[in-house]
């Protein structure tokens, strides 16, 4: 469960960030991709008991 652990966070900040950079520049739909992007990463870290937030 380690590498997962790590793995989905790396992931989470990632697209965190990315979506972050997309709101500033204004590209609402690449931050829509992130945002959702993000919701599943949430769903999949709390279906293997990784509390995320």
């Amino acid at each position: 469960m380690g590498e997962f652990l790590a793995e989905i966070k790396v992931r989470i900040n990632e697209t965190h960030r990315s979506l972050q950079t997309a709101r500033a520049v204004g590209d609402e739909f690449l931050a829509d991709a992130h945002a959702s992007e993000l919701e599943d990463l949430y769903r999949i870290a709390a279906r293997n008991g990784v509390d995320c937030v």
